[in-house]
């Protein structure tokens, strides 16, 4: 084959130079063909969307192209010159760098270690070098990251910030961000777009994994869509709508927004939190004095930019942080402090923003991380042994039901995709009507034909009367699904809102800092 390589029918990109072209991409894992003879390419100067289901093999597809897997078959060309790319080191020697969705970060490094250990800059440059990049980067994209900070002690949109500083330390020529903004506050992710624009102008190709259509929208110049490890549409942005899009991906119609009944009158209190201090990761006041109660049948929202306390908080009633001082009562009783097993047998169910460090063993097989809620009782055991008869059963059961992609049940949790990881998550923890889920993001990483089934479920436990702490950075999420609206501010509970009297205006006033008594009346302009 010539080494140089036809690229597709013109579009409004035509002008722009192809990097890197992908021909014929396949790959297989066992039971599962992730990438079926895909072709795919990337010009300088342009932002190209890579969308799909979870499982679609976008993932896949980008981590042949890092060099993380290589191909059963097909090639790749570079400025039409075909390369092997064997491994990371690889790709980055070339300019390709990617951020991941899941964090590689040891978490009692600081993140200034992390990047030297996971870059080659350890090698090159001094410590206080690398210190310096990464705050004049943080700097640019507008956000306020300390490079000395141990990334046990950052939350998870801090974390997600990171690996977009570490790709851009590299000066990529083709740069892979893979759901980059599932954790952003509204700000992280205008900053982030306004450097992703900065970075087209400069020559850089930029391929954007996401499941948010709105972003791909307002962010990219072509659009590739996969269905089950096959490319079903290319198009230019500029002929796509929102509606098409969830089409292509998912092959029906989707629901972007529910209606939603009106709660059932309020059953009794299910979690009562009052005057909850709590301390962060660097022995800061991260929950200063909220108190707030979340009745049987209702969702309260909480909101709030990132770093607000929203993880103290969940982590504080699930068990798996100390209470300074206040009380947390669930279905009357104290359990202030209790260890995490005892809260979860009285009922309450726990999706916390890491799933891959606080929701799942990575390690363990699916079967065992579904049963790590009943493993050590009936029906689970019968005996001193576990029944494997039932165990299988009902992990084939919950796999089909919350439609998780995988080659089997013994197949280790790290394997899997985001979105299939998060599914297993919600499957182990909403699977059993719980008296309260504490759901912190739980639509993160998932596609859009996931989020309206999550969305959905939500609505369906409340309905059957479980109590749900909803936590989100997403206000069309939080407006969709709560009855009330508690806001955040630096720790501190600036007031609840009532649905109806609830609007992004409102809501944006609170997460600033304003107390709920100061806000201005709604209006019939407000939305």
């Amino acid at each position: 084959m010539s080494s140089k390589v036809k690229v597709e029918a013109p579009s409004r990109s035509s002008s722009k130079e192809t990097i890197v072209q992908m021909v014929g991409i396949t790959k297989r894992f066992p039971g599962v063909v992730a990438n079926d003879h895909i072709d795919f390419d990337i010009r300088s100067g342009e932002v190209h969307a890579l969308l799909g289901e979870n499982g679609a093999g976008k993932t896949t597809l980008m981590n042949i192209l890092y060099g993380l897997y290589q191909p059963d078959e097909g090639e790749i060309y570079f400025y039409g010159q075909k390369v092997r790319i064997k491994s990371p080191k690889d790709a980055i020697r070339l300019g390709i760098v990617m951020s991941h969705q899941i964090f590689r970060q040891v978490l009692r490094f600081s993140i200034a270690e992390n990047i030297a250990l996971h870059t080659s800059l350890g090698l090159i440059l001094s410590k206080k070098e690398i210190e310096r990049r990464i705050s004049e980067i943080a700097n640019e994209l507008g956000w306020d990251i300390d490079p000395n900070a141990k990334i046990y002690q950052l939350s998870a949109e801090t974390r997600q910030k990171i690996e977009i500083v570490k790709a851009l330390l590299y000066e990529p020529k083709v740069l892979i961000l893979d759901e980059p903004t599932s954790l952003l506050s509204l700000q992280g992710k205008l900053e982030l777009f306004k450097q992703i624009k900065r970075l087209k102008e400069k020559g850089l190709g930029i391929v954007y994994i996401t499941h948010k259509l709105d972003e791909v929208l307002a962010i990219s110049d072509r659009i590739t869509i996969l269905r089950k490890g096959k490319k079903v549409k290319v198009l230019n942005t500029s002929e796509a709508t929102k509606e098409d899009l969830a089409r292509y991906m998912v092959g029906r119609d989707v629901l972007f927004t529910l209606t939603k009944t009106p709660s059932k009158k309020k059953g009794k209190p299910v979690l009562e939190v009052k005057n909850l201090h709590v301390l962060g990761d660097r022995n800061e006041k991260a929950v200063n004095g909220v108190s707030f109660t979340v009745y049987e049948g209702e969702i309260l929202g909480v909101a709030g930019v990132g770093g607000s306390g929203q993880r103290e908080l969940a982590e504080a009633i699930a068990g798996l942080r100390k209470v300074k001082t206040g009380e947390i009562r669930i279905l009357g009783e104290n359990l202030t402090n209790a260890n995490p097993r005892k809260i979860a047998e009285r009922g309450v169910g726990f999706i916390p923003e890491d799933r891959l460090v606080k929701g799942l063993v990575p390690e363990l097989d699916i079967k065992e991380n579904l049963i790590l809620r009943m493993y050590f009782k009936p029906p689970c055991r019968k005996g001193l042994f576990l029944d494997e008869d039932f165990i299988r059963k009902y992990c084939d059961e919950k796999i089909c039901q919350y439609n998780i992609v995988a080659p089997d049940l013994s197949t280790k949790v790290k394997f899997l995709s985001g979105g299939n990881l998060q599914r297993l998550l919600l499957a182990r923890e909403t699977s059993w009507n719980p008296k309260l889920l504490i759901a912190a993001y739980p639509t993160f990483g998932l596609d859009v034909a996931s989020t309206e089934y999550v969305r959905k479920l939500l609505l369906k436990l409340r309905d059957m009367g479980s109590a749900i702490l909803l936590i989100s950075e997403d206000l069309d999420e939080i407006m969709m699904l709560s009855d009330r609206i508690a806001v955040l501010y630096e720790g501190k509970l600036m007031g609840i809102l009532n649905a109806e009297e609830a609007t992004k205006e409102r809501i944006g006033l609170m997460m600033t800092g304003t107390p709920k008594e100061k806000l201005p009346n709604k209006t019939d302009k407000d939305t």
